[in-house]
């Protein structure tokens, strides 16, 4: 048995109105990886939708947490920050190094350089 049924009927349609947005978020992400076709291309889609679908799921989280316990409940917030931190960091890296890999990004005389 959960505890789930004693969530206000607000809350649970709020909570899954969450959980569907941030379900369908990550879903188009998904699809886009696989739908583009260049690097450059595939590396927007699934970072925008990781940031936002787990944001979306985060928040369903929390809120489930808190009104379950009558209390706020804010461990999701560490999840929620790190995930928004490090998924910008990666397009970033990722980026660059496909950059610095083009072969027209090289000057002619310029040796190739270790990453």
């Amino acid at each position: 048995m959960t505890h789930l049924e004693t969530l206000p009927p607000a809350g649970q349609l709020v909570i899954a109105a969450l959980l569907v947005f941030g379900a369908t978020i990550t879903l188009l992400g998904s699809v886009g990886l696989v739908r583009f076709r260049t690097f450059y291309e595939r590396l927007h889609a699934p970072t925008l939708a990781t940031s936002a679908g787990t944001a979306a799921i985060a928040l369903a989280s929390l809120l489930t947490f808190s009104l379950m316990r009558g209390r706020p409940v804010l461990h999701e917030l560490v999840v929620l920050l790190f995930v928004t931190m490090t998924t910008p960091i990666g397009l970033v890296l990722l980026a660059r190094a496909a950059h610095r890999r083009h072969p027209s990004v090289r000057k002619d005389d310029e040796p190739e350089k270790p990453l």
